[in-house]
């Protein structure tokens, strides 16, 4: 009796586990069309939103594909369609593509500078919440034309593999400082909290002409003159978003300023350049390190806020135009120091005052730094941060340390060498 319960028991577990093991709801990879990128623009006629889906070939550019894949065949297909949603469109799509179009590898949402400043914009975004394959990691990009447009005119031709050329270019530009980190997750948490500014990644494919000779961060996307053969795609600059509407944009170097007032964002390769102290022919090429968190003190009462922010910054001087030897000098390299110390917080506080004054608000994350002030959230609440920000007294302090002077510190005497 015992025995036949045993045996009970085990094919119970036995059967159990088989209908565990189904597969009838299994999909295949070549059943699917990946959609790598989402373009989004307000088509005026229907009052609708023409949407544009960026579908990658797997088959190119991949080891796995060997010699099975075509070298005519194209790396993306480019669709547009109009609809009401992003979420339904898929099924619209299919009367045009074979395969079920997917959100699963969806990696950016390129959205149009008109859209992106229409009052509905934000009712649009928010269907990314709902479905459950679009992730919040998906990085958010405005361009200055038709989301259509700028994924026909996009080719590049280093990496054949869409979602590598986007993984690739936002990563670096992160890391330069020169675009801001912009996913969907960042979008809207800092939306619904109603307190900072959000900066979007500014992107562009159409190039105009400047007159105004610029430095080599002081441009936004569309703006640089660039010649060559590879993809003339730019990346550089931030759309500025106030409660979800999109209202103005700064470029690379206000780009940077702000990515470095902002502790909860990354940079790790600054290159830039600053007017030499001895001679002002010249620009001195530095790298920003920043190692460590900046120091914000903030006094709030009743009235607005007085914050006074010291930003800790590690530079490497990597160029000497003037020959002053700086990396052998003690007291050039005090004047330097003096020098950028007094540049760099300028600039800072000119950004700042721009943003309180242009945009009414910050981006920087300082609102956290305000609700230790208060012992409960309803106290922070009826403060309103954002209302009292713009009347806000803000003092920004560089302190500098240097590192590396180059390879070779020392440089010879100029004089000497044309004797």
């Amino acid at each position: 009796m015992k025995q036949k319960k045993t045996m009970l028991k085990y094919a119970s577990v036995f059967l159990f586990i088989c209908l565990l093991t189904g597969c009838w709801d299994k999909e295949e990879l070549e059943e699917n069309a990946y959609v790598i990128g989402l373009g989004l623009d307000k088509n005026e006629e229907t009052d609708q939103l023409n949407i544009t889906f960026l579908i990658a070939n797997p088959s190119v550019g991949s080891q796995q594909g060997g010699g099975g894949a075509s070298s005519s065949e194209s790396a993306q297909e480019v669709l547009t369609i109009t609809a009401n949603d992003f979420v339904t469109a898929r099924n619209t799509a299919n009367s045009v593509i074979s395969r079920a179009l997917t959100y699963d590898l969806l990696k950016v949402f390129v959205i149009s500078e008109k859209l992106a400043k229409d009052k509905d914009f934000i009712r649009y975004l928010y269907d990314a919440t709902k479905d459950r394959e679009i992730r919040r990691d998906a990085f958010l990009i405005i361009t200055k034309e038709e989301s259509r447009v700028f994924f026909e005119n996009n080719k590049p031709k280093l990496e054949k593999r869409p979602h590598k050329y986007f993984q690739y270019m936002i990563n670096r530009g992160i890391e330069t400082g020169l675009i801001p980190d912009s996913d969907l997750n960042r979008f809207f948490r800092v939306t619904e909290n109603d307190a900072e500014l959000f900066l979007a990644i500014y992107a562009s494919t159409k190039i105009e002409k400047r007159d105004l000779k610029a430095n080599e961060d002081e441009y936004l996307a569309g703006q640089i003159d660039a010649k060559g053969t590879v993809n003339m795609t730019q990346f550089i600059g931030s759309a500025v978003f106030k409660e979800g509407i999109m209202i103005g944009k700064i470029n690379g170097q206000e780009t940077r300023i702000s990515s470095i007032l902002d502790d909860t964002t990354e940079i790790a390769d600054v290159l830039t350049t600053y007017p030499d102290p001895f001679n002002d022919k010249f620009r001195i090429a530095t790298r920003i390190i920043k190692k460590k968190n900046n120091e914000v003190k903030m006094k709030i009462k009743n009235g607005p806020p007085k914050i006074s922010v010291t930003i800790p910054l590690t530079i490497e001087v990597l160029s000497d135009p003037s020959m002053t030897n700086y990396g052998g000098n003690e007291k050039n390299k005090k004047i330097l120091k003096q020098h950028l110390e007094e540049i760099i917080s300028e600039s800072v506080n000119t950004f700042a005052k721009k943003m309180k004054d242009q945009f009414k608000g910050e981006a920087f994350m300082w609102s956290a730094e305000a609700r230790k002030k208060f012992k409960t959230i309803a106290e922070y609440e009826r403060y309103d941060w954002m209302k009292k920000y713009p009347d806000a007294d803000i003092n920004v302090n560089v302190d500098i340390t240097f590192g590396e002077f180059g390879k070779q510190a020392k440089v010879p005497n100029l004089k000497r060498l044309r004797d």
